[in-house]
């Protein structure tokens, strides 16, 4: 496959360097802030797409753990390995896509997990080059990649940055689960609310970094029957609209305010979680899923396969 075509993507100047946006093609992109309180973006964002609507996209988002230094670097170097490991396996060379669509979706996963090992060997290499790097406290990050495949929407992820379906009408559905406390919580039969109120509610159980303890992603596909968009976001916007039905009310008020290309509505919904008061980065990714009853096989070629890596 040709090597993508990279973009540094365009920078506000509010924020200096904080503020970012990746535009892939105008239905797939993003936007990351630094928020209200943090000095520094710890979060990372990777997108590359075909210029045809919900032909293939894929998107990755990192959230630096802010305890940890030189995170903002590992989120970085994560967005970037796990983008290139999704985009390798989007074509191969001679040989026609598979029309069945759940070796399709295997074989997102497959790649999915393999693309967080990539980026976990990279942070590993990366903290091997800096000089005065705690072994007790590596550069880590969480990570959420998706792919959109003509028919399918398949996700991955380690640590609590979210996968979301956000279908044109109704609520919102969450494609991922929280490594976190809270969740581990739940799970065991704690109350949800006692769970996500708890002082360690946040505190995450996977990482991407030298001393994760697990590094292979969890993955989830659907196949939707109607056009929506996939979203995958860091903490800092989904803090504040936690439940599916938040998420979709904010997601189209954002549509409503700033049109339908993705990095406009991105940013218009970066915006609003600093309006809520921007606790944490913030970072958000999307892609346009458009529905057909007879999809066309996944494409052949890549020439024009864009990415945005900013």
């Amino acid at each position: 496959m040709p090597d993508p075509e990279h973009s540094a993507g365009s920078r506000a100047s509010d924020h200096g360097d904080d503020r970012r946006f990746a535009a892939a093609t105008w239905w797939a992109g993003g936007a990351t802030d630094r928020g209200q309180r943090h000095r520094r973006n710890e979060d990372a964002l990777a997108v590359a797409a075909l210029p045809e609507p919900g032909s293939f996209a894929a998107l990755v988002v990192c959230d630096g753990v802010s305890s940890a230094p030189s995170s903002d670097l590992a989120s970085q170097s994560a967005a970037s390995e796990a983008l290139g490991v999704l985009t390798a396996g989007a074509v191969k060379p001679d040989q026609p896509p598979s029309a069945n669509l759940a070796e399709r979706l295997e074989s997102w996963s497959t790649r999915l997990r393999q693309a967080t090992v990539a980026a976990n060997r990279a942070v590993t290499e990366l903290t091997g080059t800096l000089a005065g790097a705690d072994p007790d406290n590596p550069p880590s990050c969480t990570l959420v990649a998706a792919v959109v495949d003509a028919a399918a929407v398949v996700v991955g992820w380690i640590g609590d940055s979210r996968a979301y379906w956000v279908p044109d009408t109704g609520d919102a559905c969450q494609l991922t689960v929280d490594d976190s406390w809270a969740q581990a919580a739940i799970a065991a039969g704690t109350p949800p609310a006692i769970a996500r109120s708890a002082p360690q509610a946040h505190s995450i159980t996977r990482w991407i970094g030298p001393d994760a303890p697990a590094v292979t992603a969890r993955t989830a596909s659907m196949l939707p029957t109607e056009s929506g968009w996939v979203l995958i976001c860091s903490d800092g916007l989904w803090n504040y609209c936690p439940t599916g039905a938040d998420l979709a009310q904010v997601f189209r008020e954002s549509v409503t305010l700033n049109g339908s290309r993705s990095t406009d509505i991105a940013a218009g919904l970066v915006r609003w979680a600093n309006a809520q008061g921007g606790r944490d980065n913030i970072t958000v990714a999307l892609a346009r899923f458009e529905w057909h009853e007879e999809p066309d096989s996944l494409f052949v070629g890549a020439d024009t396969l864009t990415s945005a890596n900013p």
